[in-house]
């Protein structure tokens, strides 16, 4: 009784054993078996490995393409794309199947090493590819800057290097409210908060009140971060509990904290002078942060885009950074800003001493005065609505 006829199954295990052994010649004529009983994704793959193995290039990028067209997000076939686009000297190219292929790139854990290897490099042709790019395009327009204001170019700046791949554009993440059709800007134009120079002229004033509480009752400042046992403590966990950053508040989720008021009454006044956020049972929040020597606040976002916050530093005994985004700021002794706390942010103390802060909240400048009123009571309707 005559054999059977090998099935398409058979002659595709056969190709990938012919290709285990570099045999590519005679992995392509298994192949060509197994496609005349019926074109494959898996047969199309190894047909693309075995022209480059016989060092056809462009034979096999234009197999690979026949892949995709099957499978558009198939990772591997990608990957090697890739590879043959640099193989043909096509390196751009190849930089965008990389880049391509990373968005869709499977959890690392869930790689042989093999293709993490290959995901690393991917990564490294992307890197290099936006760093020559973003070199060449400075040098380019290098004549255009010297009549461009400093914010001006601060923002095309930041522009071209997102533009070019090496870095991502600051976005909003707030933990409670996302408000729609707010800007995403890190730091705000302090024009649009013409009290700053007042603040910022008392700043000898909320020293002395501070410098007067430090040396009385320190104690009072308690660990700014306190979750309670059994929550992910995520970053924080170096922090949680910790008097590495701490924080005294004068006005605390909307609530004025009175005995802490009456012990710097000059700062209260001030504050109570200036046009914070008044939300019920949310703001204002006014605080002093105290950060020891040596210490990193780890990259987090606030609550909600409706509102900013001002930090005026009150005690800085040396260098101590702040990042918003893709904005890295020094503290300067009697200059304030303010800045969307909903996007990406943290800090440093580089001193070898306790730095101290002034935070509090404002409205964000773009929203109208009834629709704050229109915001605060859809959140306290939240609220009741949990609470019922």
């Amino acid at each position: 009784m005559p054999g059977r006829s090998p099935s398409q199954e058979q002659f595709l295990i056969q190709a990938g054993q012919a290709l285990a052994r570099r045999n590519p010649n005679q992995a392509l004529a298994l192949l060509d078996k197994a496609d005349s009983l019926g074109r494959t994704h898996n047969a199309t793959l190894n047909r693309a490995v075995a022209l480059r193995l016989l060092g056809d290039f462009h034979a096999s990028l234009a197999v690979l393409d026949e892949a995709l067209d099957m499978k558009p997000y198939d990772f591997a076939a990608l990957l090697a794309k890739g590879a043959m686009l640099e193989k043909i000297n096509r390196p751009k190219a190849a930089v965008e199947v990389y880049r391509n292929a990373l968005k869709i790139a499977p959890p690392r854990a869930h790689c042989p090493p093999a293709v993490t290897t290959q995901m690393d490099y991917a990564a490294r042709m992307v890197d290099q590819h936006a760093k020559a790019l973003g070199d060449f395009m400075r040098q380019r327009l290098s004549g255009l800057r010297a009549d461009v204001g400093q914010a001006a170019l601060d923002r095309f700046d930041e522009g071209l290097e997102i533009y070019a791949g090496l870095i991502q554009p600051p976005k909003q993440q707030p933990l409670l409210l996302n408000y729609p059709r707010l800007p995403v800007i890190p730091f705000y134009d302090r024009n649009l908060f013409p009290w700053l120079s007042t603040l910022e002229d008392a700043t000898p004033v909320i020293q002395a009140e501070l410098t007067a509480l430090l040396e009385t009752g320190f104690d009072d400042f308690a660990p700014y971060i306190a979750y309670p046992k059994g929550v992910p403590v995520n970053q924080w966990g170096e922090l949680n509990h910790s008097r590495k950053w701490s924080s005294l508040f004068l006005w605390k989720d909307g609530r004025r904290q009175d005995a802490i008021c009456a012990r710097c009454p000059d700062t209260a006044a001030l504050l109570d002078s200036l046009p914070m956020a008044d939300q019920d049972s949310f703001s204002p929040t006014a605080m002093f942060s105290a950060l020891q020597p040596h210490t990193h606040i780890p990259a987090h976002t606030g609550s909600s885009n409706v509102r900013l916050l001002a930090h005026l530093p009150i005690i800085l005994p040396g260098p101590a950074r702040f990042r918003v985004g893709n904005t890295v700021k020094s503290w300067e002794m009697g200059k304030a800003w303010i800045f969307d706390d909903t996007i990406e942010h943290e800090a440093w103390n580089d001193a070898d001493a306790l730095r101290v802060i002034l935070i509090f909240d404002v409205w964000n400048p773009y929203l109208d005065d009834k629709e704050k009123i229109l915001i605060t009571e859809m959140m306290k309707a939240q609220r009741e609505f949990q609470a019922s």
